[in-house]
């Protein structure tokens, strides 16, 4: 297949990269930056002036769009804020823009989203068919994204929202921060400890993108979670156990509050969600427990 993504320099998207290079696939990366070409992907400019990569695509079967300024770093200011939302919202209608002006359309656009959308809750269990919308930046950046995106569909196009919970790897995410305190000997619980932590492994979080992207039957929101969420204080005393250091050290909600910002709800506050689409699908998670996903990443 002839795949063209954008935000392929990211942290999922490196990965990702990987496994569509492995299966032999032939990508095209757009990007800002002046890179060469190498073996099966070939680099292609945009979001910028006098740049078109309609015209240097061709013909393609699949879009991935995973661009947008990166949640995880920096405070939440507005400027931030402003930054996350607008990035999303540009990196698409450019996207729509491009694949609107291809003679031939892809089948498929596979579009970045997050379990940001659900609202928090230490009761509730969110499947891919929960219509509970919460009321916060992010939920309104997911849903204005992923509204967005699905415009496509108007003119045939299948696309498939990946919502991706608490992705863990070693280059990148949360995780590094997460298990930092516990390398230090001072890891313990943050906050109650009751807010859930719905987590995917990155290389299942790619492996679901590759799998969505092959199947025709799968379209809309697409929960990217291991099916094994876990609440705050045992992710924390998981986290201990594979480093062989003590989980005693609470963090106060208050002291989060204060040093991250808004951003602290990603800590603070969780969701329990379930990947009722991928298993019902057949799909197989390679660490479908958190204690498999971090000794693989940990040690």
């Amino acid at each position: 297949m002839r795949i063209v993504i954008a935000g392929g320099s990211g942290f999922i998207g490196q990965k990702l990269m990987e496994i569509l290079l492995d299966e032999h696939h032939e990508c095209i990366v757009l990007t800002r930056g002046n890179i060469q070409n190498t073996g099966n992907v070939r680099y292609v400019k945009w979001l910028q002036e006098g740049s078109f990569p309609e015209k240097e695509i061709g013909e393609a079967d699949a879009f991935i769009n995973l661009a947008g300024v990166s949640i995880n770093n920096g405070r939440w200011t507005k400027a931030h804020q402003k930054q996350i939302y607008e990035s999303r919202m540009e990196a698409t209608e450019e996207i729509i823009r491009i694949i609107t002006a291809l003679p031939k359309k892809p089948s498929v656009l596979i579009n970045a989203s997050a379990i940001g959308i659900y609202p928090s809750s230490e009761t509730a269990i969110y499947s891919e068919e929960s219509k509970e919308v919460a009321n916060d930046f992010l939920a309104k950046t997911v849903r204005d994204w992923e509204k967005k995106a699905a415009s496509l569909m108007e003119i045939g196009i299948r696309v498939a929202f990946m919502r991706f919970g608490v992705v863990l790897g070693k280059e990148g995410g949360a995780l590094p921060l997460m298990a930092l305190p516990y390398k230090l000997f001072v890891g313990g619980r943050m906050g109650s400890g009751k807010q859930w932590v719905s987590w995917v492994h990155v290389k299942d979080a790619v492996q679901a993108i590759s799998f969505v992207m092959k199947n025709d039957k799968i379209h809309g929101p697409v929960n990217v979670t291991a099916p094994s969420p876990m609440i705050m204080n045992d992710f924390g005393k998981t986290i201990g156990a594979v480093l062989h250091r003590p989980h005693w050290f609470p963090v106060p909600s208050i002291v989060l509050k204060v040093a991250l910002g808004q951003k602290s709800s990603l800590v603070l506050e969780g969701q329990h969600v379930e990947p009722e689409i991928l298993v019902k699908n057949g799909f197989e998670f390679s660490y479908p427990t958190l204690k498999s996903a971090l000794e693989n990443i940990l040690l």
